[in-house]
């Protein structure tokens, strides 16, 4: 266990307290649980450049990081359409897209294929999310809209990765 990976675990771990956070009625629940949210996304920031910059990136921390980062944002639609902030529409959607990706990561990973490393277009679709993300807690007039952009943008996300993992496991 690295740095690195034990933030990947504490990524996982704020998942929970977010939802706790989220769904308690106290002052500035909405407030703390956006907190905790950032919170996620600067570990995840945080590890990926450790994990590189000293050469640390582990099987683990590769499985394991962008999986915290989909649990994180599942977590966060689910929050977002329990509480009416999004239509059932953008929840199907994103979960669709996400858990496709999970149960192919995994599939693949494990038939001992090679994973696609993290991309710009991966690292843009994050972006949109956490732009995405506040609006629609806070209600913003376009919030959803927003999040419908980020949720069409993972899907082109999805389909370059696609691309770029049948090319890394093309067989000559």
């Amino acid at each position: 266990m690295n740095l690195p990976n034990a933030l990947t675990v504490f990524r996982i771990v704020l998942i929970p307290l977010y939802l706790y956070v989220f769904f308690r009625e106290f002052p500035f629940h909405i407030e703390v649980a956006l907190g905790i949210l950032i919170l996620a996304g600067v570990t995840d920031i945080a590890d990926g450049y450790i994990a590189r910059k000293h050469k640390l990136v582990t099987t683990f921390g590769t499985m394991m990081d962008p999986l915290a980062d989909k649990l994180m944002m599942m977590a966060v639609i689910a929050s977002l359409f329990l509480t009416e902030r999004i239509s059932v529409w953008a929840a199907l959607f994103f979960f669709a897209r996400d858990a496709g990706m999970i149960v192919a990561s995994a599939f693949f990973h494990f038939r001992g294929k090679k994973t696609v490393p993290a991309n710009a277009f991966g690292k843009i679709t994050t972006v949109l999310f956490y732009i995405a993300f506040p609006m629609v807690m806070y209600r913003f007039q376009y919030g959803e809209l927003i999040l419908w952009t980020a949720i069409l943008f993972s899907f082109v996300t999805a389909a370059i990765y696609l691309v770029k993992f049948r090319l890394m496991n093309r067989v000559y």
